[in-house]
């Protein structure tokens, strides 16, 4: 099946989507009355088709703002990690371009320092978050330019030897995302416009979106203190907004109906952008440090999980900051996307942590717990 044909398979089967998910939905709709987040936008895939494709709310609380549509556009956060930068590195893996268990000082040396530890780091670690790096820094507050926040990335000191523990890291990303340009010789955005978006016909995907499609954007932020303005259609993520907006580990925008092409993609093997082994090398849980839950790039159910309480051992997923998550399962051929923006005004609202397994479940449940 081409791609065309394979798209034209995946939207076919939304029609029902109001009687089957009416509990899921329902949560949603509580969620936003109770300011969980203003806007959610959803996709289901399962065994093929789409079989739920909707919007709930507003872009922001007032009564007068715009509506969310189903083609609504949201500010990914960390989902980039997967859908752009782990994509970049799977296609640049399965060309025999990137070696996975190089160390990362062998093409990034700005990389090396005093530390005899950091020559230890290897691309694989910087995927696996187990690196050592630090999870999160304020970059931004010192570096005012990209040049001058690679330059603190690349310098960060490591806080564990690596492979010694995971720690989710933005800081890893960062430098994996320079060491991917340097290996395709390209830019991460390009590079996946043609090799990811473009194959897959993603047309409400990009990096740093288009002027025209940014009053069709839910706000993220009200930014009173770093950029003192409304955050719309820019990436939420000041480190990620100092890089340009196109950055390994924040800035990709898409819409629910686009991740869900890209996850029908990856439970289809990878086709058309990759080979199903490759697939399946990246997304299988790795072994080592001991009680991970990382895959390469991707996550994969922990207990508990933001995923809920369904999904197999093999599936595979991740969250973003903004209020986004994706988690896709090839047991039971079936995806799920929550794009949301509870970060609006403020990034003080946590409460999709309990929302995000509630819906997950609810939605499994709708299909008959699979």
């Amino acid at each position: 099946m081409n791609s065309a044909a394979a798209d034209r398979a995946l939207f076919q089967a939304h029609q029902q989507q109001d009687a089957i998910f009416a509990p899921a939905f329902e949560l949603l709709r509580r969620a936003i009355a109770d300011r969980v987040c203003p806007a959610a936008s959803v996709a289901v895939t399962y065994r093929g088709n789409l079989v739920a494709l909707k919007a709930f709310g507003h872009f922001t609380y007032e009564t007068d703002s715009p509506a969310a549509a189903s083609d609504t556009v949201f500010d990914l956060a960390s989902l980039t990690k997967v859908i752009a930068t782990t994509s970049m590195a799977m296609i640049l893996y399965e060309h025999g371009l990137l070696d996975l268990d190089l160390p990362v000082v062998a093409v990034v040396a700005e990389f090396a320092g005093e530390d005899p530890r950091r020559d230890a780091v290897t691309l694989r670690m910087l995927l696996a978050h187990s690196s050592g790096l630090p999870a999160y820094e304020k970059l931004f507050l010192r570096a005012k330019t990209r040049d001058e926040l690679l330059s603190a990335a690349f310098a960060a000191p490591l806080v564990a030897d690596p492979g010694a523990r995971t720690e989710y890291s933005d800081i890893g990303f960062i430098i994996l995302g320079v060491a991917l340009e340097r290996i395709a010789d390209e830019s991460l955005d390009h590079f996946c416009q043609h090799a990811v978006f473009g194959p897959l016909a993603m047309t409400h995907t990009a990096f740093n979106p288009p002027v025209a499609w940014r009053a069709s954007i839910p706000p993220t932020a009200n930014d009173q203190s770093v950029r003192h303005r409304v955050i719309q259609g820019e990436v939420q993520d000041e480190n990620a907004s100092v890089l340009g907006g196109a950055a390994p580990q924040a800035g990709l925008f898409a819409s629910a109906g686009d991740l869900a092409i890209f996850a029908h993609a990856m439970l289809s093997g990878g086709c058309p952008i990759l080979r199903p082994e490759t697939v399946t090398l990246f997304t299988r849980r790795e072994s080592s440090p001991p009680g991970t839950s990382r895959a390469l790039g991707w996550d994969t159910p922990s207990s508990p999980s933001q995923s809920g309480k369904y999904f197999s051992s093999n599936a595979f997923g991740h969250l973003g900051y903004t209020g986004t998550s994706l988690w896709i399962d090839p047991d039971r051929q079936l995806s799920i996307t929550l794009l949301s923006n509870r970060t609006w005004p403020d990034c003080k609202n946590e409460a999709i942590k309990q929302l995000r397994p509630k819906f997950y479940d609810a939605v499994v449940e709708s299909l008959g717990g699979l």
